[in-house]
């Protein structure tokens, strides 16, 4: 067999696995980005180390930079560094792709029937078993993360920012400056240098015309391409964008923005939801085409320059500074989660059962520990 044919089998190999990983993942990640990139650590770190621990949080905290939603770009990053470009966008489809298809069939029942099924009993159980994989993704990227004492201080005030309710954003870009110029300012005492790289977002926006599937599909796209933060953020975007516009009811829209909440993978999926209430099928399309699209184009842009902008000094003092912020913004939603969950004995249980298989030698993968949970929740509310 020749060296070409022996590196294209190798290479097929490789997007195979990408796609079973993703896919799989897409299909239990629940939780939000937090839990997300948590179960990536589980699944790419710890079992089928693609990468060290230092160049994932490099990529956690290059991520949180551009918009988009993060931990779908995560996957994209994660997919180019085992598969190259055809990883890339193999890993962000399988990732997308179970939301996307479950949040159709949800948009047709909804549309159709005018009601949604009934999952409550189920995501009773997933919250508290996504704690402890949260939980347990801190405490190994907070090791590596936390590299001096002037990083721990920098995760502290953070941590506290974010609890004050401070945008996530904001606290992360804040950090890496003051931490960027802090360790920059300590370097030059000691040696001189004046290389420096900055980040710069891009903005997009779309023109909108008369033709209904198009103009959902630009409209989604520009918010694609300016979304920051969580899905309450996405809520307000979208309010501004569709509900100011007659395009949908409020009350219409907070059904859509549940069915991204309660569907595995990212939340981004509920475009998926308004899209066919807008235009059917092909609004469907259209508008997780929007949405979804800019994070493609971001990440093939960023990933490549990625080793470049660590060259610079200055850049990665920032980006360390970021990575120790994203990870004390993991923990504030920790926290808040924690707060919010478990109000009940039976979350209790089902989080100490969950920390157990997470932190004990009886490792549970975090695809069994969020079916674990489901059920587990499911048998509790039944007593």
């Amino acid at each position: 067999m020749s060296t070409l044919s022996r590196k294209q089998k190798q290479s097929n190999s490789h997007l195979k696995e990408v796609a079973t990983v993703f896919f799989k993942l897409g299909c239990f990640a629940f939780g939000g980005p937090a839990a997300h990139i948590a179960m990536m650590e589980s699944e790419i770190i710890q079992k089928r180390k693609w990468m060290t621990q230092e160049h994932f949080l490099d990529l956690i905290g290059a991520t949180n930079l551009i918009p988009g939603p993060n931990s779908t770009e995560m996957t994209m990053h994660c997919g180019h560094e085992r598969a190259g470009k055809s990883g890339l966008f193999v890993a962000g489809v399988s990732f997308i792709f179970p939301a996307v298809f479950i949040t159709g069939i949800l948009a047709y029942l909804y549309v159709e029937y005018g009601e949604l099924p009934e999952v409550a009993p189920f995501l009773f159980g997933i919250k508290p078993a996504v704690l402890a994989i949260i939980a347990a993704a801190v405490y190994k990227l907070g090791g590596k993360a936390a590299k001096s004492y002037e990083l721990r201080a920098l995760g502290i005030l953070v941590l506290l920012a974010a609890l004050l309710g401070v945008n996530e954003v904001v606290a992360l870009l804040s950090a890496g400056f003051a931490g960027g110029m802090y360790f920059y300012t300590k370097s030059a005492l000691q040696q001189s240098t004046t290389k420096s790289i900055l980040p710069i977002p891009l903005l997009l926006s779309g023109i909108l015309t008369k033709t209904p599937v198009l103009k959902v599909f630009l409209t989604f796209l520009k918010v694609g391409a300016i979304l920051y933060g969580s899905g309450y953020v996405l809520f307000a975007y979208l309010d501004a964008e569709l509900v100011t516009r007659g395009w949908l009811t409020r009350t219409e829209l907070i059904d859509a923005i549940a069915v991204g909440q309660f569907t595995p993978g990212p939340v981004l999926s509920t475009s998926t939801f308004i899209g066919y209430q807008l235009s059917g099928f092909w609004g469907a399309i259209a508008a997780t085409a929007g949405i979804f699209l800019p994070s493609f184009i971001f990440v093939m842009i960023l990933n490549p320059i990625l080793p470049r902008l660590q060259g610079s000094k200055f850049f990665r003092y920032f980006l360390d500074s970021v990575n120790v912020a994203a990870v004390a913004v993991m923990l504030a939603v920790l926290i808040i989660m924690g707060k919010e969950t478990l109000i009940d004995w039976r979350a209790i249980v089902i989080a100490a059962l969950s920390a157990f298989f997470v932190f004990s030698k009886w490792k549970l993968n975090v695809m069994w520990l969020i079916a674990g949970g489901a059920v587990l929740g499911y048998l509790l509310l039944l007593i």
